[in-house]
């Protein structure tokens, strides 16, 4: 048994492209000369090894990979690094056959909760599918500085013409080079090297990586959640029996990060069914409450989000604006589920967003919300859905917390 730690992520100047299916990569367009410094070189198997484009966001290449390749059957995630004793003695349980130590955070992006790890690519690769893991170029790429996301999520995130993300929801939030296609472990979304820990404010060494080989994940629950007693942090079953769905009776950890990491804090849920959460009563009690706010009257949201909020709706009120939200159309604010069809938080989980006129302004449409609204409401530290690659007109998020004084 060992334990790994997690390194960091590089930009490289053409894309990787894994398919879960056919084991097989591509090397996309070339980015832009400014984006690419020298020529890619070719590695010994065929594969594409480019030159690390944000030094210092790059580590070592991993080399050559040894060790069992398989997915996880048991994720811990808390909100505190998990410390080396910690880590031993859950390494140490009796049907633990591997431990992998990695960085875990949700980045909020166009109103879903991108699940980032900060992981060594030498030995997470480990922890994924087959066609990935030995896919040396995918983790040359992770070590250069580059994102490694799930090949399902290219045409959902705002990836732009260069083939990079930013990590967050405001226009200066760090922006990565997306270096690969590829499938991942259960329930990551996306992978960097733990170079990138402080640039995205993560928490280093909050989760963990367990394999138990020809042990059932279940029977080691209780040993694992009494070594963590204290911690707050869950223990999920990733084996194959879990992935079919997230556990209903664990308490689900999510940290967030990013410009409104302080109006969520540490969220802690449980999964209900029809894609519903139910968040800690604590948590509920100490963020969401119910307010009387100018046009739209009582709502129900997220503290930190009002006072930005009224004064966006007093601007539009000031500005003679008002008729064009229509209080009969307002679709809510705080509503604890996931993304539709998704295990990924929405943004109204953490009462961060709000739809307004709904009916004339569905997804996948420009939408008739006035654009003197949206001015005002971004103004005021709000993302309109209506500017993203699948547009989502009525919606609007906060993306900064903005003090009206």
């Amino acid at each position: 048994m060992r334990v790994g730690r997690a390194l960091g992520t590089a930009m490289l100047p053409c894309l990787l492209v894994l398919t879960a299916c056919s084991g097989s990569s591509k090397a996309d367009d070339p980015a832009p000369p400014s984006t690419s410094a020298t020529a890619a070189a070719e590695t010994g198997d065929g594969q594409t090894a480019a030159p690390a484009l944000d030094p210092a966001h790059a580590v070592e290449p991993p080399g050559e990979r040894t060790g069992a390749i398989a997915y996880s059957d048991i994720i811990v995630n808390g909100s505190k690094t998990l410390d080396a004793a910690t880590i031993a003695k859950v390494q140490r349980l009796k049907g633990v056959q591997d431990v992998e130590a990695i960085s875990l955070a949700e980045v909020p992006i166009e109103n879903q909760a991108l699940t980032v790890a900060a992981v060594d690519p030498a030995t997470y690769r480990n922890f994924t599918m087959l066609n990935s893991a030995l896919k040396d170029v995918v983790w040359d790429r992770v070590a250069g500085g580059e994102l490694a996301i799930r090949p399902a999520l290219e045409k959902k995130l705002p990836i732009d013409e260069d083939d990079f993300l930013r990590l967050g929801s405001t226009d200066d939030a760090p922006a990565v080079h997306i270096g690969a296609l590829a499938p991942l472990s259960p329930q990551i979304d996306a992978v960097v090297n733990d170079t990138w820990i402080p640039t995205l404010n993560m928490v280093p060494d909050n989760a963990l990586l367990i394999r138990t080989g020809s042990t059932s994940p279940i029977t080691l629950r209780t040993p694992i959640e009494k070594i963590l007693s204290g911690t707050k942090a869950s223990v999920q079953m990733t084996d194959v029996v879990a992935r079919e769905g997230l556990d209903p009776d664990v308490v689900q950890t999510a940290v967030v990060v990013g410009t409104v990491a302080d109006a969520v804090g540490t969220f802690r849920y449980t999964v209900l069914s029809g894609g519903h959460i139910a968040p800690d009563p604590a948590w509920e009690a100490a963020h969401i409450t119910t307010q009387t706010v100018p046009i739209l009257g009582s709502v129900t949201c997220n503290k930190a989000i009002f006072p930005q909020l009224i004064a966006a709706l007093n601007d539009v009120q000031a500005q003679g604006l008002a008729d064009t939200i229509h209080p009969g159309e307002y679709a809510g604010c705080y509503y604890p589920r996931f993304i539709a069809g998704t295990t990924s938080l929405s943004n109204h989980a953490f009462g961060l967003a709000l739809d307004i006129n709904a009916i004339e302004n569905q997804r996948g449409t420009a939408g008739r919300i006035d654009r003197g609204v949206v001015t005002i409401f971004k103004r005021w530290g709000f993302t309109w859905g209506g500017d993203w690659r699948y547009t989502d007109p009525m919606h609007f998020e906060m993306n900064t917390l903005v003090n009206p004084q």
